[in-house]
């Protein structure tokens, strides 16, 4: 079924409320594991309709954030969908509490169940008005950003329109862009501390309410950290400090000898990677798409029947409009049993890396539609993000399709981003770290946060002469720190992940597929850690895969043939 044909209708949530409290009586009355997983079963059903209305409303308002209907719809469910926790926690307590609980385990494994109760210990019912102002807030971030109208040259253009002249080769024109975006931030700066502030401390009621000394351990048990603890995250920081920035300064350095600029470099001149300018793909967004349909057509049978089933459906939506929410995403809608990519192509480098990780993300949810339970069908962030990335890198050998003769800058580039994006992203958490563990900190004290781990994390981005991003206020527009708390760590654990694929690949790229279509299969019915040790890799929380992968890449790079990056 086409994506347009798929009908959405508001869900009554009060008889959906019943429902559940009437499932919970059948599951607790239940005389044998039949019965038990019969009401279980019914819940699944219901769960799937839910998520479809919620996942219809909140695509079709992130498509056109100026739609009345769906932005009324999508606030709708943010506001009401808190309201069935108490409900839903209920049946989650019966089904562990269950003394059929051995069978639901010998049927489903034990992992969804362990998650079942790590989420019981996010939510108590008297948290629910915070709740649904956090989600309001968000909302309100999502709308102001993708409501942007940024005058340059003549035109008029949003954050994401805007960002092929941030690129541009010409110096002053690059510049020009960076400065008419950073003005926007500027002066939206007081409305996106305040809803920043709000966030905070919203989240942080919640937490103390719920006995947590501040928002930082709720917020590992929402993101549903079940084998890496706050302690793990801390040794990964440091391997990064230690493998991944000085290798990320070599990086960096040789772009500013290749661009005859002074090191460090401002965020200008960082944005762009060659003097005769990035890489862009051949072709207009058809085109991207058509070549990435050849990709997946070559990959694998599966990869082939994936990719068929999301053209056919319409299930991508990628051309940047005005209205449109920034970023990109994938997500998936049960009852149509199909995965959604929603992106914002606007002629760079990057259009090509979205098509390929949000189809990866794209393409393990496919494969895992049909799974029992719905938990079991995606694992936890991180080891989705693995499923996205790895993909980008399997795409490689493709690079000629997507960018002709460009392909080597392509290449050099993208695994150069990987190398300095993980200093950067680390530093994302990092901060968050700082914020939620000191929740009344002025927005002054933040930004001053932000600009000392700038200098740990970033040391090649010289301050100043940049409005925003320059006065060290660049946060503001990393939409996960508003949207997704603690979020941002999983793509660079990830990253480290999919870099050990990648460097696989250099040798023997057979068994590099096969250990990755091996991990995609599992789903959600194993770890984090175990789906890295299922495919044969290090974990990115010991020193080994960043001192590897961060060598490996620096050889590799080492290795280009510097005629072909002018």
């Amino acid at each position: 079924m086409k994506f347009s044909d798929m009908t959405y209708t508001r869900p009554d949530l009060e008889a959906a409320k019943a429902d559940i409290s009437a499932y919970t009586g059948e599951l607790k009355a239940a005389g044998c594991y039949e019965e038990a997983k019969a009401a279980f079963l019914k819940l699944q059903e219901l769960y799937r309709h839910l998520y479809t209305a919620y996942t219809l409303a909140t695509v079709r308002h992130t498509i056109d954030t100026r739609d009345t209907y769906y932005d009324e719809e999508a606030r709708f469910m943010a506001e009401n969908m808190p309201l069935l926790r108490e409900a839903q926690q209920d049946f989650q307590k019966a089904l562990l509490e269950c003394p059929f609980r051995p069978d639901f385990e010998a049927e489903y494994g034990t992992l969804f169940l362990k998650n079942m109760e790590m989420e019981l210990k996010t939510f108590i019912p008297s948290i629910v008005p915070q709740m649904q102002r956090e989600n309001a807030l968000t909302l309100d971030y999502e709308k102001l950003i993708a409501s942007a109208q940024i005058p340059f040259e003549g035109g008029v253009y949003t954050l994401s329109q805007l960002t092929p002249f941030k690129q541009d080769a010409d110096d002053d024109r690059r510049r020009a862009a960076w400065e008419a975006e950073g003005r926007f931030y500027l002066e939206h700066g007081e409305e996106l501390d305040a809803l920043y502030d709000e966030l905070v401390q919203v989240r942080t009621r919640q937490a103390r309410e719920m006995g947590y000394d501040n928002y930082v351990e709720l917020g590992y048990y929402r993101m549903s950290r079940n084998s890496y603890t706050k302690e793990d995250v801390e040794k990964f920081r440091a391997a990064v400090v230690k493998y991944l920035v000085p290798a990320a300064e070599q990086v960096v350095k040789a772009q500013a000898k290749r661009l005859g600029k002074e090191y460090p470099l401002n965020f200008a001149d960082a944005a762009l990677f060659y003097r005769g300018g990035n890489a862009v793909p051949q072709g207009g967004p058809d085109d991207i798409l058509a070549q990435g349909v050849g990709f997946y057509h070559d990959l694998s049978p599966e990869t082939a029947e994936f990719i068929d089933f999301m053209m056919d459906g319409e299930l991508l939506d990628v051309l940047s409009r005005t209205g449109k929410a920034g970023g990109g995403y994938c997500t998936d809608i049960p009852d149509y049993r199909s995965p959604f990519i929603f992106a914002n192509f606007n002629g760079t480098q990057g259009d090509v890396e979205v098509m390929t990780h949000e189809a990866g993300h794209a393409f393990a949810a496919y494969m895992a539609r049909d799974m029992v339970p719905m938990e079991n069908q995606s694992p936890t962030y991180e080891s989705c993000e693995i499923h996205s990335m790895s993909m980008e890198f399997f795409a490689w050998p493709w690079s000629e399709k997507f960018f002709g003769p460009q392909a080597d800058k392509f290449r050099y580039k993208h695994l150069s981003d990987a190398i300095t994006f993980i200093p950067y992203g680390t530093m994302v958490d990092h901060f968050q770290h700082i914020v939620y563990e000191n929740p009344d900190m002025t927005p002054a004290q933040r930004h001053e946060a932000w600009k000392e781990l700038l200098g740990v994390y970033m040391p090649w981005m010289k301050l100043g002469e940049i409005p925003f991003y320059g006065d060290a206020k660049g946060w503001q527009r990393q939409s996960h720190i508003y949207e997704r708390p603690f979020y941002y760590i999983d793509y660079c654990l990830a990253q480290t992940v999919a870099l050990e694929f990648w460097n696989l690949m250099q040798s023997d790229r057979a068994d590099a597929w096969k250990r990755y279509l091996g991990l995609v299969k599992l789903a959600g019915t194993r770890t984090f850690t175990e789906l890295v040790a299922s495919a044969g890799l290090d974990t990115p929380f010991g020193d080994d895969a960043l001192r590897t992968v961060s060598a490996a890449a620096l050889r590799w790079l080492e290795q280009v043939d510097p005629a072909t990056l002018a």
